[in-house]
C-alpha cells in the first residue's frame, strides 16, 4: 500500500440536509493515499451523499472536505481532474460500441488523438474487452458492463476513484472479477473510496472501514478491529464420549452446554465464549489438556461484518475493548 503523509480525502465535520432531514450530521474521515476505505451504511444512510459531496456534484452545508489535497469547495476544478466516479448506474452508452464509449471518454479528457487512442487500447486490453471492442454496449453482459463502466472512469488516469454500489447485480463470478481489478488498481497507488450493500465486499477489499448511523460515523476501523467489538465469539468443542464433555464443562466453568445430535451417533458440543485471540485459544487448549480432557474437535466461530452492521446500526450499545 503506497503510504503518504497527506491523506487522499480529509474530511472534518461535514453536514448536508435536505429541508428537515439531516443526511450528514458532522462526520470525519481520513483516506490514506493508495488504499480501499469502505463507507457501510444501511439505504438512506447518506453513503451516497457523502460521494456526491466529495465529488463536488453536490455542496456540503457546513464542514470541510478535501479529495487529492484540493478543497471541493474552493477548488472543484482541481478535484475533478483528479478523481474519476463510478456509480450506482452505468455510464454507458448502449448506442455506441465499447470502444466508441472509450473514445468519447478520451475526447471529453482533452486527449490528442494519437494519444487517446493508445489509451482506448490499453484499457481494453486492461478489462479483457478487446475481443468486444466493437459490439454495441447493449450487448454486453452485466459484468461486462460494469467493467466498461470502470475502463471509462480510468480513461483521466485519477488519483482517487469513488465506487459507489460497483457489483450491485452482478453474479459472483463477476463480482469477484471486479474486486481483482480494484485490488490491481489499488496496487498501482490509486485510492479507491468504496459504498457497498455486499458486506463480503467490504471484508474483502477495504483496509478501513466506516460505519454511517442516521448521519454520523458509528466506528471505524479494519475488518477485524470491528469484529472485535462485537460479542457472540466462541469456540465449540465437540466430543464423543459424554464424560469427556461433563469433564470440559467442568474445567471451563462458565461455558454454556449444547447437545446435538446425528442419524449415527450423539455428537456432544460445548460453546466456550472466545474472542478470536490465538492466545485465548492456546490458554484453552492447554487448560483442558493439563486436566487431560479428550476433544474431538474444535472449530472458532467469530462475527462477521453482517454482525457488525446489524449491531451499529441499530440501538443496541457496542463496548469499545
Amino acid at each position: 500500500m503506497t503510504v503518504s503523509s497527506q491523506p487522499a480525502i480529509a474530511v472534518r465535520g461535514l453536514r448536508r440536509s435536505f429541508g428537515d432531514h439531516v443526511v450528514l450530521d458532522g462526520i470525519d474521515l481520513d483516506v490514506p493515499r493508495g488504499s480501499v476505505f469502505s463507507l457501510l451504511g444501511a439505504n438512506g444512510a447518506g453513503k451516497t451523499t457523502t460521494v456526491k459531496i466529495l465529488s463536488t456534484l453536490i455542496r456540503a452545508d457546513g464542514g470541510s472536505a478535501s479529495v487529492a489535497g484540493h478543497d471541493v469547495a474552493a477548488s472543484p476544478d482541481a478535484v475533478r481532474a483528479a478523481i474519476g466516479v463510478t456509480g450506482q448506474f452505468s455510464a454507458v452508452d448502449n448506442l455506441l460500441t465499447g470502444r466508441e464509449n472509450l473514445a468519447l471518454m478520451a475526447d471529453l479528457h482533452h486527449l490528442g488523438r494519437a494519444a487517446g487512442r493508445r489509451r482506448v487500447a490499453e484499457l481494453l486490453d486492461q478489462f479483457d474487452l478487446a475481443d468486444a471492442a466493437g459490439k454495441p454496449a447493449a450487448t454486453y453482459s452485466g459484468g461486462m458492463r460494469r467493467r466498461l463502466d470502470l475502463a471509462m472512469t480510468l480513461v483521466g488516469t485519477p488519483q482517487v476513484i469513488f465506487l459507489d454500489e460497483p457489483t450491485t447485480g452482478l453474479d459472483p463470478r463477476s463480482r469477484r472479477g471486479m474486486w481483482q481489478i480494484v485490488r490491481d488498481l489499488v496496487a498501482g497507488g490509486v485510492t479507491i473510496f468504496l459504498t457497498t450493500q455486499y458486506l463480503e465486499e467490504a471484508d474483502e477489499l477495504a483496509d478501513r472501514i466506516a460505519v454511517l448511523d442516521r448521519g454520523r460515523i458509528v466506528a471505524e476501523g479494519t475488518a477485524d478491529e470491528l469484529k472485535r467489538r462485537i460479542p457472540g465469539g466462541h469456540v465449540l468443542l465437540r466430543f464423543t464420549d459424554p464424560r469427556d464433555l461433563e469433564a470440559a464443562a467442568h474445567v471451563v466453568g462458565s461455558a454454556s452446554r449444547d447437545t446435538s445430535a446425528s442419524p449415527d451417533s450423539a455428537a456432544l458440543a460445548l460453546r466456550v465464549p472466545h474472542d478470536g485471540s490465538l492466545g485465548e485459544l492456546k490458554a484453552l487448549i492447554d487448560r483442558l489438556d493439563r486436566h487431560a480432557v479428550r476433544v474431538d474437535s474444535l472449530s472458532v466461530h467469530t462475527p462477521d461484518l453482517d454482525d457488525v452492521f446489524l449491531a451499529l446500526t441499530s440501538s443496541q450499545k457496542v463496548t469499545t475493548p
